[in-house]
């Protein structure tokens, strides 16, 4: 093995590798709601800091699969802050909108229970990847959107806001997206927005439209970060320039990195370099 590549392996094995497992203290299979038999759940990692700021995950799997346990964004746990990774209801188990519904739940749960929990949630920030990308920014851009909010849960009197946005590589506007996908994305994206819907946007226009988030911009809305490759395959990358055009033309705050030749996920999204961003994303917004 080359001298150089071997010292940086040495170094990597004792400093990264004891620092990413230093003091993260997880809470798994947390249930913040229950539809009939159904348990909604999220895990918890907290950092040592007492009463950290809330980041939550929402994951990724084309609306139809993935879960709470792929966290890739836990990593920020040791930058002091609390990461709540949330499961939702899938698209093979209820159509749209039970999965923002879900997640209003979530936040209004976690901001209900933060002084059990030991977290700070009066200012919280929704981050995801892929489908977890497209909801977190529909959740982030429909605060106090009644027809959204749903009534899951008991924690009904919390409010479910969101301080700030972070979408990964996600949708924003589903009236567009088939028209903007390679022969490999619509493959993917047909299928998924089938289940999600109950049907393609074209045969449900108004259901689309609520699920887009470009739909719901108004000068309220909070902050945002997006980062997407431009060579995604899956998810055109002109989803997060439409959502960033709309941002700049209401004159909000909107950062949009695009990462030249990444595809969908993969590393690069959260390697040190886009840690670093994040980080200073959510270290930049307002205190509340």
């Amino acid at each position: 093995m080359n001298p150089l590549r071997t010292l940086a392996l040495l170094l990597f094995l004792a400093f990264a590798v004891p620092h990413l497992s230093h003091a993260i203290d997880v809470k798994r299979d947390i249930e913040y709601a229950r539809i009939g038999d159904t348990t909604l759940a999220l895990d918890l990692y907290l950092p040592e800091n007492p009463h950290p700021p809330l980041l939550v995950y929402i994951h990724g799997g084309a609306w139809r699969g993935g879960s709470k346990s792929d966290c890739p964004l836990a990593p920020l746990v040791h930058e002091g802050f609390a990461v709540a990774s949330i499961d939702y209801r899938l698209s093979t188990q209820a159509l749209f909108p039970a999965q923002v519904h879900d997640i209003k739940a979530a936040l209004r749960f976690l901001r209900a229970q933060q002084t059990t929990l030991g977290i700070d949630a009066t200012r919280i920030v929704i981050a995801g990847s892929s489908a977890g990308g497209h909801l977190a920014a529909l959740v982030g851009v429909t605060n106090g959107h009644k027809e959204l909010e749903g009534s899951i849960g008991t924690n009904l009197d919390a409010s479910s806001d969101v301080q700030g946005i972070i979408s990964l590589f996600g949708a924003s506007d589903l009236m567009t997206i088939l028209e903007q996908s390679t022969d490999h994305g619509r493959s993917v994206r047909i299928p998924a927005l089938q289940l999600l819907l109950g049907g393609q946007p074209t045969e449900k226009p108004d259901l689309a439209k609520l699920a887009s988030p470009i739909q719901h911009i108004d000068a309220h809305d909070p902050p945002l970060l997006l980062i997407h490759g431009d060579a995604d395959p899956q998810m055109p990358p002109e989803q997060s320039r439409e959502l960033a055009a709309a941002y700049e033309k209401a004159g909000l705050t909107v950062q949009l990195i695009v990462l030249p030749g990444a595809v969908h996920g993969g590393k690069v999204f959260y390697d040190p370099e886009r840690m670093a961003l994040m980080k200073t994303f959510l270290e930049s917004l307002p205190a509340k």
